[in-house]
């Protein structure tokens, strides 16, 4: 049995991690060699945004967190330029921090994601399409191919939400076996209003799900030279194009960094269980920004539905 969720791009979180790739977003229109790593927190009529930014842009942030979260709210800001300890080292084209990154690919669907996690997104996106509001959805996929789903979503009758997953799930041939719709009842207050948010908090979510194992850091807000963004996307370009290659059923990529160091201290694929050294690709940060085109403001789309699978440069 293997379990997923998936989050809308309403949920406090996710506010969260899109303001910070929206600032991000706006740095980069004006200045690709931005630096940044902002944090934001928000929650009960106040937003903080924090952490580093070295630019030649100027942006307003209260003007982006009020046009991404779509209402006026209190702002509070305290950014800084990036440590010149930790820039020391990236202008010499290493990391910009340390880090292990987990790249995976498979075959269980077009998007070469877990079959689980793609089930509860897809689900979450047709929901939302109809109710654009704070919610979850979770899938489990049973030993005899049925599913046991969750669905919350604020603002949503119960009978309408009932309604969209037994859609979903007929229209892939697909048997509910349990079904639990707002289980602790009908619910109107959601987002900032309800909890508080922070960036970097659904990394499940972000990445592949429960089933792969984490590695890095966040990815929203940060730029390219800080691996645990960039090497993970790298590392996820790596195991579709093992998939591919070697026509595979399964491919997990690992990738180590040292802050300041421009190559990884390891960079292996496991193919179907079978070690393979990465060989054919230039993995310094200078490298993968290159090849995947990372100075170009591209980041806030992936906020919203998590940053795998998408048709990105990095599939």
């Amino acid at each position: 049995m293997r379990t997923a969720e998936a989050v809308t791009p309403s949920h406090p979180d996710k506010i969260c991690d899109r303001i910070s790739d929206a600032i991000l977003d706006e740095c980069l229109k004006q200045d690709p060699n931005t630096r940044a790593a902002i944090e934001t927190m928000g929650g009960h009529g106040i937003i903080t945004v924090t952490g580093e930014l070295t630019t030649q842009a100027f942006v307003d942030v209260p003007e982006v967190v009020k046009r991404v979260y779509g209402k006026d709210i209190g702002v509070q800001t305290n950014i800084v330029r990036q440590s010149p300890e930790i820039a020391v080292g990236v202008d010499t084209g290493g990391a910009g921090d340390q880090g292990i990154m987990i790249g995976y690919a498979c075959n269980d669907n077009g998007d070469y994601v877990p079959q689980e996690y793609h089930l509860a997104r897809k689900l979450a996106q047709k929901i939302y399409r109809k109710y654009p509001y704070d919610g979850k959805t979770q899938v489990t996929l049973t030993d005899n191919d049925k599913v046991r789903v969750v669905a919350s979503f604020c603002c949503t009758p119960s009978d309408e939400l009932e309604n969209l997953c037994k859609e979903f799930f007929e229209n892939a041939n697909i048997q509910i076996e349990a079904l639990l719709v707002n289980p602790a009842g009908y619910w109107s207050l959601g987002g900032f209003d309800a909890d508080a948010g922070l960036t970097g908090r659904k990394l499940a979510v972000d990445n592949y799900g429960p089933r792969v194992p984490l590695g890095g850091g966040a990815f929203s807000g940060k730029d390219a030279t800080k691996v645990d963004r960039s090497a993970a996307y790298m590392a996820r370009r790596i195991a579709v194009d093992y998939l591919e290659k070697f026509n595979a059923q399964e491919v997990k990529v690992e990738l180590a960094y040292a802050i300041g160091y421009d190559q990884p201290l390891q960079a292996i694929a496991y193919v179907d269980g079978n070690l393979k050294t990465i060989e054919g690709y230039d993995l310094s940060p200078k490298g993968i920004i290159e090849f995947l085109d990372l100075k170009k403001p591209i980041f806030s789309k992936t906020a919203d539905w998590g940053h795998m699978g998408h048709n990105f440069n990095w599939k």
